[in-house]
């Protein structure tokens, strides 16, 4: 216990009293600061200038990081017959119907994504309550609802990302792993910032991307540039 507070001193120190840093900059911070004995997450977190609570400033979309995530997705299919062979060939994890929806219900939720055939949608949606909250929920405008469940389930296996704004008007995501090289981070997360500005809803008022901040698993945030974030 005592070393781990030791690295978090560490780290903590090493970003005092940097902030809005280019990108460049930021990635080569958090690399370099992840100390944990896994190869921890880089995650992103955007501050937008809207209220999720209204339709009209809603924020959801999904993007493919050109460098995938580094983590191994596990999807869920919910479909019947030759869909269902379609979803297992093409790597699913779990493919079922009415059973996967009571296992679902039980309590046991072992997979990442979920994508169903339009025709399972009644079933699906009597798990509202439980996927709803962990961004479960197949949708049509992220693609997770779709006849073509095969195309659907390799792109969930090879660095598709979804994101959705929280109430505080906050999205979350994982672009990656420490351990990636240093560029390939700053593409993903410059890719991950441009789906994000594609996706301004109708409602957003004012400035709409307030602040970009990048962080690892087990370590502090820094913010970066606005302008370095969207840079092509």
């Amino acid at each position: 216990m005592a070393k781990f507070g030791k690295r978090t001193r560490a780290a903590r120190e090493a970003f005092a009293g940097k902030e809005d840093l280019s990108v460049e900059d930021a990635v080569a911070l958090v690399k370099g600061n992840a100390s944990a004995k896994f190869d921890e997450t880089v995650e992103i977190a955007l501050n937008l200038g809207v209220d999720p609570r209204h339709a009209d400033q809603m924020v959801r979309g999904v993007v493919t990081l050109p460098n995938g995530t580094g983590k191994d997705v596990r999807v869920a299919v919910f479909a019947r017959g030759p869909k269902a062979d379609e979803a297992k060939a093409a790597g699913a994890d779990i493919v079922g119907a009415e059973d996967l929806m009571e296992t679902i219900q039980g309590g046991k939720i072992e997979f990442d994504r979920c994508i169903a055939t339009p025709d399972m949608m009644p079933v699906v949606g009597r798990l509202g309550k439980i996927l709803g909250p962990r961004n479960l929920m197949p949708n049509p405008k992220v693609g997770t609802v779709t006849m073509d469940v095969a195309e659907a389930v390799k792109a969930a296996k090879g660095g598709e990302v979804q994101f959705k704004a929280e109430k505080a008007g906050v999205v979350h995501a994982g672009i990656g792993k420490v351990s990636f090289d240093a560029e390939k981070l700053a593409q993903n997360l410059r890719a991950f910032v441009d789906a994000v500005n594609k996706a301004k809803p109708s409602g957003a008022k004012g400035a709409y991307m307030q602040k970009v901040s990048i962080s690892s698993t087990m370590g502090p945030g820094v913010s970066i540039d606005l302008g370095s974030a969207t840079a092509q």
